[in-house]
């Protein structure tokens, strides 16, 4: 019998929440937002009206007020998604305990082994050795109803043989539907679809694909290996094991702690970024919190920074560069900076920047003199004093000379206030909530 992967997708997650907070918000058209004040004005989530008014997260309050007028505007209440999130978990955890988060709002459960604890099922179970695409879909619809009729939450379910196409199946009926891409009728079902459909295919890949006349999932399973891989590496050999259904990685128990490997914050702004300075502040604002998070992490220095760059036209790039192991806000920045500048050139618009660091050492690298005892030593040592007198006193009470000219930049705490998105990531790094 072949796996049976679920995966399950909340749907308009925040939004939904914040309906059971406040039922009079039912019906209507509505965006959580971040904080106009704060320049965290801009939608992190929205209903399912407000979505087709055009409304689109990134947007900021402005332009979602143009497009759907009448939208009701709530801010953002994290603590309640949290804790919805882990009510959703406990009750996946009554069918399986193979349990793997994607985000905040979606999770990979294996249940093959766990069958005897759903409901009876008075149909047909197995034909020609194969479950029945309407049995498989009676046990996607038994969590989803489960989710629904205990929280009042809707959720998309993909129930499959591998996780990358239960992911592709959660994506086709929205919101609150079942589908099933089965061994049975994969191809019918998804070789029709669109490259991009496929997990881990952006912008960038898209692009390129459809330039090789790889259009659909279909055609990309039929494509030539050498010739995919040989455009985009190791990624290509993987994508066609994902077109294919050849993945075959398990999911994570629900105890397993998965490993970090990178570390990173990423903002949009309420308006777009135009001069070097202003892109040399906002990066070194959220190396700050970069450099932050890893010193207070177990994961030791980072060799890797990387730059994510979204345009006003919501196209993106990202960029990286090898550097010697540091955990230092100066020297992530200065990397970071630097890659803007050989990578953009005047004009641009820029409106989301994103730092992030890998590459972590462990605590084991062989250190230079300069590092044991030199600048280095000097510098993590005040850094980490910063760390502490911002513990103490808040995040304003001691600035970089960057930002004297920038009183929200000052007070731009990104580590504290760092938003957890319902998202997935492309190949460009790019986040977009579903």
């Amino acid at each position: 019998m072949s796996r049976i992967v679920i995966h399950s997708d909340l749907n308009n997650f925040y939004a939904s929440v914040e309906r059971r907070l406040n039922p009079d918000l039912n019906g209507v058209p509505l965006a959580v937002c971040g904080s106009a004040e704060e320049r965290h004005g801009i939608v992190l989530a929205k209903s399912e009206e407000a979505k087709k008014k055009g409304v689109k997260t990134g947007d900021t309050i402005w332009q979602a007020k143009r497009k759907c007028p009448g939208i009701t505007i709530v801010p953002p209440h994290f603590d309640q998604y949290m804790k919805f999130s882990r009510k959703v978990r406990a009750i996946y955890a009554r069918y399986t305990d193979l349990i793997e988060g994607y985000g905040i709002d979606e999770c990979w459960l294996d249940i093959t082994k766990s069958l005897a604890v759903f409901p009876k099922y008075d149909g047909i179970r197995e034909e020609d050795g194969y479950l029945t695409d309407e049995y498989l879909r009676f046990l996607g619809d038994t969590i989803r109803f489960a989710v629904k009729g205990e929280l009042g939450l809707t959720v998309s379910v993909g129930v499959s043989f591998n996780k990358i196409f239960a992911k592709l199946g959660s994506d086709l009926k929205k919101p609150d539907g079942t589908s099933v891409i089965s061994v049975r009728n994969y191809k019918n079902v998804i070789y029709g679809l669109p490259v991009e459909d496929l997990l881990m295919v952006g912008g960038a890949t898209s692009k390129k694909l459809r330039s090789m006349g790889y259009t659909t999932i279909g055609t990309l399973a039929a494509a030539n290996d050498d010739r995919v891989i040989k455009a985009l590496g190791k990624f290509g050999a993987t994508l066609l094991t994902y077109a294919r259904g050849l993945d075959d990685s398990p999911v994570k128990h629900m105890d397993e702690e998965r490993e970090l490997k990178s570390i990173g914050n990423s903002q949009t702004y309420a308006y777009d970024l135009t001069y070097f300075e202003q892109i040399e502040r906002n990066i070194y604002v959220l190396s700050e919190s970069v450099a932050a998070r890893l010193r207070e992490s177990d994961r030791g220095l980072a060799d890797t920074v990387h730059l994510w760059v979204r345009y006003s036209d919501m196209s993106s790039f990202t960029v990286q560069k090898k550097v010697r192991h540091t955990a230092l806000c100066g020297e992530i920045a200065k990397t970071a900076f630097e890659l803007f500048k050989v990578s953009v050139k005047q004009p641009f618009a820029v409106r989301s920047l994103g730092v992030t660091v890998s590459g972590f050492d462990g605590g084991n690298s062989q250190l230079t003199l300069d590092e044991t005892g030199g600048s280095y030593a000097k510098r993590e040592k005040v850094e980490r004093t910063i760390d502490d007198i911002r513990k103490k006193h808040g995040y304003a009470s001691i600035q970089r000379g960057i930002l004297i000219d920038d009183p929200d930049g000052m007070h731009n705490d990104v580590k504290n206030t760092h938003l957890i998105k319902p998202a997935r990531f492309d190949d460009n790094g790019e986040g977009e909530e579903e």
